[in-house]
């Protein structure tokens, strides 16, 4: 399977990781890909790409079968206000098509935010990086690679 950014990253940064691919379907989410690859929904991570009042990208990570609660994490964050970015903004912002975005081997280092209970999972997967295509690996890889700001913003979906 030819590298991504993403798989490019990991490899720099000692990650062990497993591939997983799946059919991609456009509007699917997280439900489509948990299903395929026959794990729970709450295990695959998505990687929304959101900006502030002043427009400034960043990354949170969140269980695919919760949602963000923008008010929490523009608080958490010390924002006036967080929404989702635009697709064109966030593949800009990225590097990534939306559908394949990876929080690893962005084309600009983005913030990165992660709800919390992500750590309670030793494994998630997380997309690598392309539509159609997740990795497996520990979720402290994550904090270790991307050191990112762990924050309570969880909503049930």
């Amino acid at each position: 399977m030819a590298d991504t950014p993403a798989t490019v990253f990991l490899k720099a940064n000692g990650v062990q990781y497993t591939e997983h691919e799946y059919e991609y379907v456009e509007r699917g989410g997280t439900e489509v890909s948990a299903q395929s690859l026959g794990v729970p929904e709450h295990h695959v991570v998505k990687t929304l790409v959101m900006e502030d009042e002043a427009g400034k990208p960043l990354i949170v990570l969140m269980h695919g079968d919760r949602k963000v609660s923008t008010k929490n994490l523009a608080r958490q964050a010390e924002r006036k206000r967080v929404e989702p970015c635009k697709p064109d903004a966030a593949q800009r912002h990225s590097g990534y098509q939306v559908g394949g975005t990876s929080p690893f081997g962005t084309r600009k280092k983005l913030p990165v935010y992660m709800e919390r209970s992500i750590l309670d999972l030793p494994e998630v997967y997380i997309n690598g990086g392309r539509r159609g295509y997740l990795v497996r690996i520990s979720s402290k890889d994550i904090l270790r690679t991307l050191a990112p700001q762990l924050v309570d913003v969880a909503l049930e979906a």
